[in-house]
């Protein structure tokens, strides 16, 4: 998920009661759900390299625990530049208790991660192999909706309380548990909804064969606005189907709006791109890989001598509102004699 998103798990976490047990529980798992994401700092070794390593060590139940333990030492350098002052001076900060919880929001991140179409590898370094529920999109409006009502509901009303004259204990431990428990509620109640919607578009998908043959493997990929509507893709031994589906509907018709593409012929020139960093990282992590072969000038002032570009796509985002757009697709520049030019992960 987009990084708010994450924020705002954490954050409601801690409203929802963690918050009551120790001093900076809100603060630290606010931080440690979106932590794992420090692995954005791996693309200054090259975008290739950048895209190994996303959702890689931070994000394995390997990683958490260190990542946790960074967090926990962050906050503790805070805590003692500020004088070793807390919000809530009745609470003190307990530090083997904020490294469980800094543990717990990274968990959620990994499972926040792991609804979405992009996926994550839980058990890396020891497997490469991603999981996704593919439940929601990237961004999901629904979510961000839930959290952030549920955290600041309880303000507004505060406010109203103050403009009321509605006096308020000091001592009073933080406002809001039961907003925020409701918000983290909405969302699992969002992922159930979609979790039901999705299981009926696979369905609808199983039930039918593509220009009369039977897939091999089908998969459903949510759009970000409508939960009842879904982009799906059906692997044939000759081809691939891409369609939208509606679960609301009691059957999918494959002939509306069905795109057919067949699968690219294997050459020594695909081949020798697979081979490639860039190739291997982004074959491991694409669900329906495509390749694009294009032969350019090989002339050493053009494309620094390239003869050949490779294109590499996978299906799950070739949304139909793309409009041709590459979304998240990897390119490998050749020389004529199959040597590696240029790699680089990107649409561009």
């Amino acid at each position: 998920m987009e990084p708010v998103t994450h924020f705002l798990f954490g954050a409601a976490m801690g409203r929802a009661g963690l918050n009551r047990k120790t001093g900076l529980a809100t603060a630290t798992l606010t931080l440690a759900a979106e932590a794992p994401d420090l692995d954005v700092l791996s693309r200054f070794g090259g975008s290739a390299f950048g895209f190994n390593h996303h959702r890689g060590f931070t994000h394995s139940f390997l990683g958490i625990p260190l990542v946790a333990a960074a967090v926990v030492g962050f906050v503790y350098l805070i805590w003692r530049a500020r004088g070793r002052k807390t919000p809530n001076p009745h609470l003190p900060p307990r530090w083997g208790l904020l490294f469980g919880f800094a543990c717990l929001a990274g968990l959620s991140h990994l499972f926040l991660d792991y609804t979405n179409n992009y996926g994550v590898r839980p058990f890396w370094p020891f497997s490469e192999r991603w999981y996704s529920l593919d439940l929601v999109f990237i961004v999901e409006p629904v979510v961000l909706v839930v959290l952030t009502l549920g955290l600041i509901l309880p303000s507004l009303f505060s406010l109203v309380n103050e403009e009321i004259g509605a006096r308020k204990d000091p001592h009073a431990m933080p406002a809001g548990r039961l907003a925020a428990a409701l918000g983290l509620l909405g969302v699992f109640a969002c992922w159930g909804v979609r979790g039901y919607e999705h299981s009926r578009a696979l369905a609808a998908l199983e039930s039918r064969t593509y220009q009369g043959a039977d897939a091999t493997r089908i998969s459903a990929y949510p759009h970000m606005t409508n939960p009842f509507r879904w982009y799906a893709v059906a692997e044939t031994p000759n081809f691939f189907v891409t369609m939208d589906v509606d679960s609301l509907a009691p059957e999918v018709d494959p002939e509306n709006d069905m795109q057919i593409r067949y699968k690219p012929e294997e050459t020594p020139v695909t081949l020798a791109a697979k081979k490639t960093y860039t190739g291997r990282v982004y074959l491991s992590w694409a669900q329906y890989p495509v390749t694009e072969t294009e032969q350019v000038d090989s002339d050493p002032g053009h494309r620094n001598g390239a003869a050949y570009v490779v294109r590499f796509r996978d299906l799950r985002y070739d949304y139909p509102e793309q409009s041709g757009r590459v979304t998240l697709g990897a390119t490998v520049l050749l020389d004529r004699d199959l040597e590696v030019v240029a790699e680089r992960f990107g649409s561009r």
